[in-house]
């Protein structure tokens, strides 16, 4: 007897039953074929994006971006592929188009002695059916709408001068196709360098483009177009992207940044800056790092966002892992003058319009006299209702397990870490304020932290970047519309404002408390409170954020908005249409949860009002 040699399949017999199983399965396509020829196919999908050649270039970003790519050094094989998927996808389609992307030769339209910076080259060139002709007329016009740091584009036909810009189109048969070519304007002239900048807009650019013309070539087919072209896009995490998130959420699980520059002393500071007259700064304590900052940054920029293939994903992680970097800056410069400069960079300055709404809110509500200050509910009895609350929402969605801890080492109120609810020991809250506070930090930030757990990457429940403006605009409209929204809450969030502007402005501690209780009548604790709070690492500018997020989600809401995009995990307003993005193209989940309080009676007339067009300062109704 002789062992039998078995005789590896064909690429295009392996691709045939790649296709049979993602038809019959579902099952994406991630086929190798070595030397870096690459068929990625998330779905069924009625086109193929091909790039024929072996350089990395931004042609081959753009491909490789698509829900359906061919990535070959071989036009003769790309031909074969394309043939095969086009006769199996049109019978379930109805139709099929090819898009060959690649690159031009030079950018020919730059040259040393003109004056002003010339359009780019973006040549095309289809076929004759209906279909073909709608196809490349919408790409001329999308990619033609946009420009590339100051430079136009220019379409023109595509007509080769070489034998090998030709070569796809002469193995496709009868297959759609539309040519695509642009000039390499992202390339440093006379060098192998690139502009990576310029490099990630001409791709974003050619990768819409490419999406408008197949919906376009859909509907000249007869067939029905998407609702937006943008749900041809990828619905499925590639590897590297799951990778990718996971290391950056392992920088981000080492520490918790306003943990590490909340002092742990404030009650002691209190009674010292009380026995000093007001007149000095009390010492503020904080807790010592556990980790080293350098190793934390070396392990965050060891974290590779360059083969992702999904220009929107990268752009997002990009933002967190800078984000990131610069929250560590912070920690590393705590108590020093350059944590006010770095963290101006990560919250922004007040501006003059956002100080201006505080002060009108801080003239016209009603001072709240500083005998009035009386015991409320503690920290047991605020654990006790958190925990309630809780279960509630434990009861409609195991995943999400909270936990609830009372602390000696924080200021009055509470704090979200991540899944847990800090409670301080020193609080002291009003019984009126309860419910709203429980829906700031439970129905909001513990909410939307288990919702963007379910999204399957960590970057939305860790937040993307400049997230919390929108979570705590969003948080303190569910205290108004549970009720609770005091004459006393609103003046303490305007008080933050100036307090901010003034600390950004260089004034000290206790005059920044003169201010808050001698021009503005907060009472001597609560001013301390907000000083503290603004001035705690040695001056944190966040506290701007509550104000200025109110009235953006009012905004929001007046124009039409809905709250739905914002529950599905902690996003900025910043990020909205991206979070439309990935919502068109399948990649979000709708959220596990919305908050309780949006169904209680008591909400539903104020989100009506709040709908048809209120102030920050019209939302108080005690």
């Amino acid at each position: 007897m002789k062992p039998k040699l078995v005789q590896a399949a064909s690429p295009l017999a392996t691709i045939e039953s790649d296709l049979d199983a993602l038809f019959r399965d579902g099952k994406p396509i991630r086929r190798e074929f070595g030397d870096g020829d690459r068929l990625h196919i998330d779905r069924p999908l009625p086109f193929l994006c091909v790039h024929v050649g072996s350089q990395q270039d931004a042609a081959f970003d753009v491909v490789s971006a698509s829900a359906s790519y061919l990535i070959v050094a071989n036009a003769g094989f790309a031909g074969e592929v394309a043939r095969l998927m086009a006769k199996r996808i049109r019978d379930r389609c109805g139709a099929f188009l090819v898009l060959d992307i690649g690159e031009l030769a030079e950018d020919r339209f730059l040259t040393e002695d003109v004056p002003f910076l010339p359009p780019f080259e973006i040549a095309l060139a289809g076929g004759g059916t209906a279909g073909e002709k709608a196809a490349l007329k919408r790409f001329a016009a999308a990619a033609s709408g946009r420009d590339a740091k100051y430079r136009t584009p220019r379409v023109d036909e595509f007509n080769p001068t070489t034998r090998a810009e030709a070569r796809l189109p002469d193995h496709l048969g009868n297959v759609a196709r539309l040519t695509v070519r642009f000039a390499p304007i992202y390339r440093v002239p006379g060098t192998e360098r690139v502009y990576p900048e310029l490099r990630d807009l001409i791709v974003a650019n050619m990768v819409d483009s490419a999406l408008q013309a197949v919906s376009a070539f859909l509907k000249a087919s007869k067939l029905e177009p998407p609702a937006t072209h943008r749900s041809l896009g990828r619905r499925a995490y590639i590897d590297a992207v799951v990778r990718a998130d996971r290391a950056l959420d392992s920088v981000a699980s080492t520490f918790d940044f306003l943990l590490a520059v909340t002092p742990i002393n404030a009650e002691p500071a209190w009674q010292e800056f009380q026995a000093g007259g007001f007149e000095r700064m009390p010492a503020l304590l904080y807790r010592p790092l556990e980790f080293e900052v350098a190793a934390q940054k070396r392990k965050l920029y060891s974290v590779s966002l360059d083969h992702l293939e999904d220009p929107l994903l990268t752009r997002l992680l990009s933002e967190k892992q800078q984000e990131l970097d610069l929250q560590l800056s912070m920690l590393a410069a705590r108590e020093t003058a350059s944590f006010v400069e770095l963290g101006r960079a990560l919250y922004g300055s007040v501006e003059p319009s956002l100080a201006a709404r505080a002060r009108t809110i801080l003239e016209k509500t009603p001072r709240v006299a500083s005998t009035a200050r009386q015991k409320g509910l503690g920290a047991d009895a605020v654990a006790a209702a958190a925990r309630d609350m809780i279960a509630g929402y434990s009861a409609a969605y195991a995943d999400f397990d909270a936990s609830v801890e009372v602390r000696a080492d924080l200021p009055a109120g509470l704090l979200v870490s991540r899944n847990r609810l800090l409670v301080s020991r020193d609080t002291n809250l009003p019984p009126e304020r309860l419910t709203a506070l429980l829906s700031h930090e439970i129905g909001v930030h513990l909410l939307t932290y288990f919702n963007g757990d379910a999204q399957g990457l960590a970057i939305f429940r860790n937040g993307l970047a400049g997230y919390e403006g929108m979570q705590e605009g969003l948080a303190v409209l569910a205290e108004y519309l549970v009720g609770g929204m005091t004459a006393a809450r609103l003046r303490l969030i305007a008080a933050r404002v100036i307090a901010c502007q003034a600390m950004l402005a260089g004034a000290p501690f206790e005059y920044t408390f003169r201010v808050l209780h001698g021009d503005f009548g907060l009472d001597d604790r609560s001013a301390f409170n907000v000083v503290l709070r603004v001035f705690r690492g040695g001056g944190l500018a966040k506290d701007a954020i509550y104000l200025r997020g109110v009235a953006q989600v009012l905004d929001h809401l007046k124009s039409g908005g809905s709250l739905t995009p914002f529950w599905i995990g902690k996003i900025s307003a910043a990020h909205f249409a991206d979070i439309q993005e990935l919502n068109a193209r399948g990649l979000l989940r709708a959220p596990r949860l919305e908050p309780a309080f949006l169904s209680s009676d008591a909400a539903r007339p104020r989100l009506k009002k709040a709908m048809a067009g209120i102030d920050p300062i019209d939302m108080v109704e005690t």
